[in-house]
């Protein structure tokens, strides 16, 4: 293999996994799909309306849940539209779509058209033969509903928006993991954090909003929890560079400390926040119909690479985890890059943990429980080295992606959750097991 080769394989394998994952899962998700939305609307009544005349009676039928309500008001618009005469529209299960029908019979209107969706549509095929031996007026009731076509569940846009919404909270504090690594370091307690945030976030929004917490108090809940968790980490770094303890035991000893206070100030149960605007963050969506989860990641990742890239802090970071000694010689400020780079993770972990609790609008003290193995799987998985001096912040989204989309994926074709454990084992070993190959080729 010439050196062009492995350049492009160290530069874009990960990518070139990604795309293969996502190829393999849409090929075992492909699926018939019954569109149910306003362009399945328009186009049904355009070929029913070539068939029935104007002022002819219709029957909008439509199963309750899901996208029901919206799919039936807009066959009732384009029906109107096209001149059809609409008798009722019913969003309802089977018991009330055969009062519906029996309702027009009794009423000795003849009728044309049911418009429906594929779930009604197999009722009628089923039931309107049998009524139609007692109501008449049902025998040349026609059945329309839209046409199927052939498309993956793992494609569909609502899947794929969910795999981003899944991953923004790893793929976020990954950010500050990934700085940590590629200096050396590890940070065992940014799960923890996730709870220790949450709590204290709900905590100080219900003690300065009472029962009816205004916005403002929900920014000083959030910037109460963020910042907590920042102190942590400027903790934790001061740890590391002050009296030289390992990062793994100092970290080992701040998860614990961390997921114990959180129990001890929740009293081992979750605060609501008596806001719903508090799920914004985490429920609510943004430009272009984004989650705003999704939107913020999205940022987030756009400044961590110019950090890394542009910037003197980045390539200190990149110094110290090649060689600190080197890097202290040079005039780096070894201590005080590495102070940052765990208070920065700190700060993304309890942004992290402010996202987790706006989702549920709640803070829980068993939140994030084991989510550090998945943010360093994501880190891992993208490339960065363990043994530090190498990584690149866009790999490490590449790699939260490959992580949420083996999820999902196996969740769409039913692998069940032992299994799914067995999968992420797997993967972490051959990122590294790649990770030193390619050490070796160096």
């Amino acid at each position: 293999m010439n050196s062009n080769w492995k350049k492009l394989l160290s530069e874009y394998g990960t990518i070139l996994v990604l795309i293969l994952l996502g190829a393999g899962f849409s090929v075992v998700t492909m699926d018939e799909q019954w569109p149910a939305d306003a362009d399945a609307a328009q186009t049904l009544v355009a070929n029913l309306a070539n068939a029935h005349g104007k002022g002819s009676n219709a029957l909008v039928l439509v199963r309750r849940g899901g996208n029901g309500e919206p799919f039936a008001n807009a066959l009732t618009t384009e029906l109107k539209a096209a001149g059809l005469n609409v008798l009722e529209t019913a969003v309802t299960q089977p018991v009330g779509a055969r009062k519906a029908l029996v309702a027009i019979g009794e009423s000795d209107t003849p009728l044309a058209v049911i418009a429906t969706d594929r779930h009604m549509a197999n009722f009628c095929k089923e039931q309107l033969p049998k009524l139609a031996i007692k109501y008449s007026v049902l025998a040349k009731a026609k059945v329309y509903t839209p046409a199927s076509y052939k498309w993956p569940n793992f494609l569909k846009k609502a899947n794929l928006l969910n795999i981003m919404k899944q991953i923004s909270v790893v793929a976020i504090i990954a950010i500050g993991m990934t700085m940590i690594i590629i200096t050396a370091g590890i940070d065992l307690s940014v799960g923890s954090l996730i709870a220790f945030s949450g709590v204290v976030t709900a905590l100080v929004i219900q003690s300065v909003g009472g029962d009816s917490p205004t916005t403002t108090h929900l920014f000083i809940g959030i910037a109460s929890g963020v910042f907590a968790c920042g102190l942590i980490g400027m903790f934790t770094g001061g740890m590391v560079t002050l009296f030289g303890i390992p990062a793994f035991i100092v970290t080992l000893g701040v998860m614990f400390v961390a997921r114990g206070m959180s129990f001890i100030l929740a009293e081992s149960s979750p605060i609501p926040v008596q806001n719903p605007g508090f799920g914004w963050l985490g429920r609510g969506e943004g430009l272009l119909g984004l989650p705003n989860s999704v939107l913020l990641m999205g940022l987030l990742f756009v400044l961590a690479h110019l950090l890394m890239k542009r910037t003197t802090i980045g390539r200190y970071i990149y110094a110290v985890g090649g060689n600190p000694e080197a890097a202290r010689l040079s005039g780096v400020p070894v201590k005080w890059i590495l102070v940052f780079v765990y208070t920065l993770c700190g700060l993304l972990a309890g942004l992290g943990g402010v996202m987790e609790a706006s989702l549920h609008v709640t803070g829980d003290p068993k939140a994030g429980n084991m989510l550090e193995l998945q943010v360093i799987a994501a880190v891992v998985v993208g490339g960065t080295s363990l043994a530090g001096g190498q990584g690149r912040i866009f790999g490490t989204l590449v790699g939260a992606l490959i992580i949420g989309v083996i999820r999902n994926g196996m969740n769409l074709t039913g692998v069940e959750a032992h299994m799914q454990s067995v999968v992420y084992g797997v993967v972490i070993l051959i990122a590294v097991l790649v990770d030193q190959l390619k050490s070796k080729i160096r």
